[in-house]
């Protein structure tokens, strides 16, 4: 199928089951959202303060067919309607994303409709368009995550460069392990937020790691370990204590900013190396509001369109699988029914989701 058989208008149906959450959307010519549902599986992880893959998988297998039939109704669609559908087929837990798979394609197979294979990263970076189909190009992209950071330069709709990735920790992953350690609930972003609220960013000396001057890449590890020193000096024997009142307080506030520091830093000297109109941002670190205050009041990066996509687009979410999914059809990349589940992102570049033979 070319560009040029497409229809002008198109329903697609986007799947999202990568990670902890169950997803499924209903997007119209790539931006207007129809419908948008989502089940989240943190109160079934969070006694493990993290994701077991197989008991994710479980979570997906049990839900998916309904949160799909929901996204149908509350579209007020039926399978017949929609002009194709869209699934993750990558990065992510592979048990997770062969649930996704399965349910796409026994969709296409009943309902004849065609397949899509969308990169979840990829779909992060392209919310600016969900939210912002006019955004200016070039543009840049943050997506930060509990299992990604990483900065892209978007040239236009598929057409994306990764400038700066993560070297060890991502940020929201910073996040949840920085929590843990003050002993706040999972997931530790959104804990940490709340703690931080009133506190002093400077009351503790937490390590900025910018790496090269000309780095954009990231690392959190450091932040991380210089937390764990902070509450419990190297050498100590006592039991690791919990900070309560102001200490705690303080220590959130001073890990949230230091954290937000080093995002901002190297968007801001991504911006500065190249001549870029807009910045979106994307993943669960993107909901966070400190970040997103910093990105308005910064110098260089409030001078840009900034583009601050709605709360429900911003952790995983159907809506823009569908939304990539819409460009993926348009211009021609259907996929087979034998579309695999791969583990790993791709770097960027023009994106193409038909399988290639190996």
């Amino acid at each position: 199928m070319t560009a040029t058989e497409i229809n002008a208008t198109d329903l697609i149906l986007g799947i999202e089951t990568s990670c902890d959450e169950t997803a499924a959307a209903i997007v119209e010519d790539g931006h207007v959202v129809r419908s948008n549902v989502v089940h989240s599986q943190i109160e079934l992880h969070k006694r493990w303060r993290g994701v077991v893959p197989e008991v994710a998988s479980r979570s997906h297998t049990e839900r998916i067919l309904p949160i799909v039939d929901q996204a149908l109704t509350d579209a007020a669609l039926t399978p017949d309607d929609l002009t194709a559908i869209a699934v993750t087929q990558r990065p992510g837990m592979v048990g997770c994303l062969l649930v996704g798979l399965a349910a796409a394609k026994a969709l296409s197979f009943r309902f004849a409709k065609p397949i899509v294979g969308v990169d979840h990263v990829q779909a992060h970076v392209h919310t600016g368009f969900l939210a912002d189909p006019d955004m200016p190009l070039p543009a840049l992209a943050l997506v930060a995550s509990g299992g990604h950071t990483a900065i892209y330069l978007v040239r236009a709709r598929g057409d994306t460069e990764r400038l700066g990735t993560t070297r060890d920790d991502a940020a929201g992953e910073a996040l949840d392990k920085g929590a843990n350690l003050l002993g706040l609930t999972y997931p530790g972003g959104p804990a940490i937020e709340n703690a931080a609220k009133g506190g002093n960013p400077r009351a503790f000396d937490l390590p900025r790691t910018l790496l090269g001057r000309d780095s954009l890449d990231f690392s959190f590890s450091g932040l991380k370990t210089a937390l764990l020193y902070t509450l419990k000096p190297q050498g100590d024997r006592a039991p690791m204590p919990t900070p309560t009142g102001d200490t705690l307080r303080d220590l959130a506030c001073a890990y949230q900013e230091a954290t937000v520091d080093v995002l901002v830093t190297k968007l801001r000297r991504a911006a500065e190396r190249h001549p870029v109109k807009a910045l979106c941002i994307g993943g669960g670190v993107a909901r966070n509001q400190r970040l997103r205050e910093r990105l308005q009041d910064d110098r260089v990066l409030g001078t840009l369109r900034l583009v601050l996509p709605p709360m429900e687009f911003c952790a995983d979410n159907g809506a823009m699988i569908a939304s990539l999914g819409s460009h993926l059809y348009r211009t021609g990349q259907i996929a087979p029914l034998e579309l695999d589940a791969v583990a790993t992102a791709q770097a960027g570049g023009k994106i193409d989701a038909r399988r290639r033979r190996r």
